[in-house]
């Protein structure tokens, strides 16, 4: 059963990044990523790894996602032309219909969940392993953050710059 699931939720990663991809509304864009994030998140835990899953979930689904929406606002990116017309099932069903293979395989996950068995010997809680990563890689932990904060500032200075020459290049 796990393997028809895990099938499944990589059929529904593939689907929602193909329509990640495809779509000129960038905002409709982020919504179908967030889903292909979701069914990575349930493949890890399929594998066997729940800790890297909630990290899926938490990092990317949740702050980078984010991160992405503010930058899409702040550059008020839009497409060009009106994206598809016509009743709401066709904007909305594939994002419901994702949606809904996404829930669907989580309750059966959580309906054929095994009862807990020891924990092998080779595996580091997530407390441990917080301990590790900050008491001896602190300083590239803080490498990483600075660069992300350079990133963003990069961004809004070449955002900034975009606007200013779309502004002179309309005034004659």
């Amino acid at each position: 059963m796990a393997s028809i699931i895990f099938y499944i939720l990589g059929f529904n990663a593939l689907a929602a990044t193909a329509l990640c991809i495809t779509r000129r509304n960038p905002v409709h864009a982020v919504v179908y990523l967030v889903q292909a994030l979701f069914a990575l998140a349930l493949m890890f835990y399929l594998l066997g790894a729940p800790l890297v899953a909630a990290w899926e979930v938490i990092i990317y689904a949740g702050g980078i996602m984010v991160l992405f929406l503010f930058v899409i606002m702040m550059f008020e990116l839009a497409p060009d032309s009106p994206e598809t017309q016509g009743p709401g099932w066709r904007r909305w069903g594939p994002v419901v219909g994702l949606s809904l293979v996404i829930l669907g395989c989580t309750l059966a996950l959580i309906a054929l969940a095994a009862p807990p068995r020891e924990v092998p010997a080779f595996w580091v809680s997530p407390r441990a392993f917080g301990v590790a990563l900050f008491e001896h890689y602190a300083l590239a932990v803080q490498v990483i953050s600075f660069q992300l904060l350079y990133a963003a500032v990069g961004a809004y200075y070449l955002g900034k710059g975009a606007l200013r020459r779309a502004g002179e290049e309309a005034e004659p």
